[in-house]
C-alpha cells in the first residue's frame, strides 16, 4: 500500500503551482476540499495549519470547490482586498489580503454548515478519550475554544473546535479535525501553557479580533476518522479568578441548552429532535465555570477516571 501524501511533503513551490493552477485537492474527513488561491499571503498559515493533511492526486468526490483571489474595482488600488468564491458564488464580503486565512477557515465552516444536513450540528467543541466523546456547547466568548486547544495540548483527542456532527442515525459525533481557532488574549494563555503549540501567525484586526489558529495534534490527525460516542455533556463559561465549578444539570435542561446550539434542527424536524434527545440521554451533563486551565485540564481527567471507576 502507498503511503500517502501529506501537506507537509509538498515543497513551497509545488504548492504554490497548485494552488495557482488545478488546485490543491486535501481531505479534511469527512469531507473533501479543493483549494485554488492566487494569494501568496496563504500559503505559510495553510503549511503550518494543514501540514498533516492528506492530499488526494483523483478523488472520487469534491465536496467543497474553494477558490481564493485578489477583489477586483477601484478599491484594489488603494486597499488591496481578497475574495472567496464557492462554486463560483462569492457568500463573503471582499477582505483585507492579510486575513486570507481566518478567511477560509470561516467559509470552510460555512461551507458545512450551509450543507451538511445529514448531520445533526451543533455549535461546540467535541474532543474525546478513546471512543467516548466530551462535547462542550457554548456561544461565542465563552472560552470553549481555550478550554478545547488546552484539552487537546493535554492528551485529548480532537474531534472539532467548531462543529459537533452527529450523525442521527448511528448516533455517533463524526471527526472534523481542524486547526483550533483562537482569539485575542487566548493566543498567548495556549503560547505560554503549552511551547510546542505550533500556530498560525496571528491576524490583527478582523472583525473577531486577533485570530490565530493552532495546528491539530498528530494524536488527533491519526484519529480524523474514528467517531465517539457521546458520553459527557458540559456547558463551559471561562469566568476570570473563579475555581473550577462543575454542577450537575438535569437532562430536559440539558437539552433546551444544546438546542439552542443546534444550527439545523428545524431542517431535520421531528429525527433532529429525536437524535439530539437521544444524544443527551446518552450523556451526564453539566454546567461549568472554570478560571484556571490547569484546574480544568485536572477536573476533566478526574470525571474521565471516575467513569472507569463508574462513579
Amino acid at each position: 500500500m502507498s503511503e500517502r501524501k501529506r501537506l507537509d511533503d509538498l515543497s513551497l513551490e509545488t504548492l504554490q503551482q497548485l494552488l495557482a493552477s488545478c488546485g490543491l485537492v486535501f481531505s479534511a474527513p469527512p469531507f473533501v476540499f479543493r483549494l485554488r488561491a492566487q494569494v501568496g499571503e496563504l500559503l505559510p498559515a495553510l503549511r503550518l495549519a494543514y501540514g498533516g493533511y492528506e492530499i488526494l492526486d483523483e478523488p472520487a468526490f469534491i465536496h467543497f470547490d474553494l477558490r481564493v483571489k485578489p477583489a477586483t474595482g477601484l478599491r484594489r488600488w488603494f486597499k488591496p482586498l481578497i475574495e472567496l468564491e464557492f462554486d463560483g458564488a462569492r457568500p463573503f464580503a471582499p477582505l483585507p489580503r492579510g486575513q486570507v486565512f481566518p478567511l477560509l477557515e470561516w467559509a470552510m465552516n460555512w461551507c458545512v454548515t450551509t450543507s451538511a444536513q445529514q448531520y445533526l450540528m451543533c455549535h461546540s467543541a467535541v474532543l474525546a478519550q478513546g471512543e467516548q466523546a466530551l462535547i462542550l456547547p457554548a456561544p461565542p466568548g465563552s472560552g470553549k475554544s481555550t478550554l478545547a486547544a488546552a484539552l487537546m495540548l493535554s492528551g485529548w483527542r480532537l474531534l472539532s473546535d467548531e462543529l459537533a456532527l452527529l450523525d442521527p442515525h448511528a448516533g455517533r459525533l463524526e471527526p472534523f479535525v481542524r486547526p483550533v481557532s483562537l482569539k485575542n488574549a487566548s493566543i498567548g494563555i495556549i503560547g505560554g501553557h503549552f511551547p510546542e503549540a505550533i500556530f498560525t501567525p496571528a491576524v490583527q484586526d478582523t472583525v473577531k479580533g486577533t485570530v490565530a489558529h493552532l495546528r491539530p495534534t498528530a494524536h488527533s490527525m491519526m484519529g480524523n476518522r474514528e467517531k465517539a460516542v457521546p458520553r459527557w455533556l458540559v456547558f463551559p463559561r471561562f469566568v476570570a479568578g473563579v475555581s473550577w465549578s462543575l454542577v450537575p444539570l438535569g437532562r430536559p435542561e440539558a437539552a433546551i441548552e444544546l438546542a439552542k446550539n443546534a444550527f439545523n434542527l428545524p431542517v431535520l424536524g421531528r429525527p433532529g429532535f429525536a437524535a439530539l434527545a437521544d444524544m443527551v440521554g446518552q450523556c451526564d451533563c453539566y454546567s461549568l465555570e472554570y478560571g484556571s486551565l490547569d484546574e480544568a485540564i485536572a477536573g476533566f481527567a478526574e470525571i474521565v477516571e471516575g467513569s472507569e471507576r463508574g462513579v
